[in-house]
């Protein structure tokens, strides 16, 4: 098993096989995906599928999401980190995107900025890129703000599939400010 950061609370780590049942208490929460399109999982097959779909950005891209797992309880509480981003989202392509999702017994407690920042130290330091983007929902405002905590910029508004979404930006230079 091979961790990619560890911060004061977390350890951010390659996300397994067996995970495959908290991925699934997470993506099977209507509330969870409220704002991913109002589509949770159904059953443990399309999370066995997302779980190698996962590892294998890890081969292809170096870089994928990473299992948010507590150093208190060594429990799962989610996914966060990175993805290398191949196809075209408001007008980019081939570009780091930061995201993150905790079960929802686990929001509220700053894991998800605590994993975000860790992740925008490894994009900067560890694979060297000069920017990182990400995007929520307009009304999804505890993912905005997280972005903002971490210190990402709104650039823009835009359509994703028929829903407004807000596309963020954070560069190396601001992030070492």
């Amino acid at each position: 098993m091979k961790i990619f950061a560890e911060t004061e609370r977390l350890i951010l780590r390659e996300i397994l096989p067996s995970d495959a049942d908290k991925m699934f208490e997470l993506d099977s929460d209507p509330e969870v995906h409220r704002f991913l399109g109002n589509d949770p999982v159904k059953n443990i097959d399309q999370i066995t599928d997302a779980i190698q779909f996962i590892r294998q950005q890890y081969i292809d891209n170096g870089i994928g999401r990473w299992a948010v797992v507590s150093k208190s309880t060594d429990e799962f509480i989610g996914w966060a980190g990175l993805k290398f981003v191949t196809e075209i989202t408001n007008h980019h392509k081939d570009y780091y995107d930061l995201g993150y999702r905790l079960i929802r017994k686990h929001w509220g407690n700053g894991y998800a900025t605590e994993a975000a920042v860790a992740s925008l130290k490894y994009a900067f330091e560890k694979i060297g890129t000069d920017e990182v983007f990400a995007m929520a929902e307009t009304e999804n405002i505890n993912s905005i703000n997280i972005l903002k905590k971490s210190g990402f910029r709104w650039i823009e508004k835009f359509d994703l599939d028929g829903i407004e979404h807000l596309w963020f930006q954070i560069k190396k230079t601001d992030f070492e400010n």
